[in-house]
């Protein structure tokens, strides 16, 4: 017997008990379904951050900061650092304690520039912004943050800010277009907002900047303004107006720069020597990970209890196969006895196990999909609606083929100890089965 008379022998041979084969591909639906849908859940939760990364910092682009050698999780007295930089937040879950981080000095920008696979340093200058205002109008809070590296801000109107452009530019967040009184994005592109900014002597300075694009909700805060160079210079010179030049250049972190086309074994050597000379490097992957290897640790739990299913689904195929076997004694010995080797009858009935397998995978995954996308939808259209581009369950074709294979392979084992039965079957006992 041929391979394809095999195949299309195993395929008719499912169905020769139809109630029973619909019962077993059913059970085995269950877990390929919910594969299927967790996976797609994995999938396109990942796919959003990933997608997202570029709009918070590039992938080779590192936040450095000095090493503290305080705890800050202690409470223990801490050792007075006189070249900390102190912002007053939530620490440790005591109200009003201080986070701190050792300042970086030029100096320190001339060491990190030196460091073995590093391309360019460029020190944070950070500004506490008061409020933005448009025209006179109401005022909103807002914070101000640079770009950064290759960052490219995910936006629904204009174009991100130049940083090599003299002129002060910042593009809004979507939360503060109608607020401030724009109609609508596109309507806030090319007009002029003022910000202002509050030095060590209480007198508030304001500083103008041109809208030059309007971002869209993610991982960022969402009121959180995008700067470029030249403003985000200006508001930090007003902000420290009246300070010494010699406490000036002093910034809580530096971005560090390597090679687009590094590796990550050569980002992670950067990393090593940074740690090395004092310094601490994160990008913005080691910032998201906690996050990722949450979500990918709930889509495994749920993969649990579908390779559970599947499982219990298994039994149901060896019961499926061995009725068959019993039911086709005689059969089984007619075949041997016009020249079918054991080997060719291993083949056909574990190929019947595998062709449960494929029924069950792809009835799953057509399913899955059927259900996902709509609800995916949905949810992108009301509740995730504040995250723009988001699509909570994205299906991956590889991902899919891959998961019907396991399945089959689950299948193919399942199949193994009935289709090794009927091999063993003796022509002559089989011939005389009643």
């Amino acid at each position: 017997m041929k391979t394809t008379d095999l195949v299309a022998t195993a395929f008719s041979n499912t169905f020769r008990s139809k109630t029973r084969t619909i019962l077993t591909v059913l059970a085995i639906f269950v877990g390929a379904f919910t594969l299927t849908l967790t996976n797609g859940l994995g999938t396109g939760i990942n796919r959003f951050i990933d997608s997202t990364v570029s709009s918070i910092g590039a992938s080779n682009v590192l936040t450095v900061s000095k090493t503290s050698t305080n705890d800050p999780t202690s409470t223990d007295p801490q050792k007075y650092d006189p070249d900390a930089i102190a912002t007053a937040q939530t620490n440790a879950g005591r109200p009003g304690a201080r986070s701190e981080v050792s300042a970086l000095t030029d100096a320190d920008i001339t060491t990190l520039e030196g460091i073995d696979g590093v391309e360019s340093v460029t020190p944070v200058r950070s500004a506490t912004v008061d409020y933005v205002q448009y025209d006179g109008g109401e005022r909103y809070v807002a914070s101000a943050g640079g770009i950064i590296g290759g960052q490219t801000p995910q936006l629904s109107a204009g174009v991100a800010p130049d940083n090599a452009a003299e002129a002060l530019q910042v593009a809004l967040p979507t939360a503060l277009v109608a607020p401030l009184g724009f109609p609508d994005d596109a309507d806030a592109v090319g007009k002029t907002v003022t910000i202002a900014v509050t030095d060590p002597l209480r007198t508030q300075h304001f500083v103008e900047a041109t809208v030059t694009g309007v971002t869209e909700a993610a991982f960022t805060t969402t009121t959180a303004l995008t700067t470029n160079t030249a403003l985000q210079d200006a508001l930090y010179t007003a902000q420290n107006t009246g300070v010494p030049q010699d406490q000036l250049d002093r910034y809580a972190t530096a971005s560090v720069t390597v090679a687009s086309s590094a590796t990550p074994a050569q980002i992670d050597a950067v990393k090593a020597a940074l740690t090395d000379a004092g310094y601490t490097g994160r990008t913005v992957a080691d910032q998201l990970g906690t996050f990722q290897a949450v979500i990918n640790g709930i889509v495994l739990v749920l993969n649990a209890f579908a390779v559970i299913a599947l499982l219990a689904a298994s039994f149901g195929i060896v019961n499926t196969l061995l009725m068959s076997v019993q039911e086709r004694t005689r059969e089984i010995g007619l075949m041997k006895a016009m020249g079918m080797g054991s080997g060719r009858v291993f083949s056909l009935f574990s190929l019947e196990a595998v062709v449960l397998g494929l029924l069950g995978s792809v009835l799953g995954a057509v399913v899955a999909i059927a259900v996902g996308v709509p609800v995916s939808a949905e949810l992108a259209r009301t509740l995730f609606s504040n995250l723009p581009g988001l699509q909570l369950i994205a299906f991956d074709p590889v991902s899919i083929i891959v998961t019907s294979l396991v399945i089959m392979g689950i299948a193919f084992l399942a199949g193994s100890l009935p289709a090794a039965r009927a091999a063993r079957a003796d022509p002559v006992e089989s011939l005389r089965y009643e």
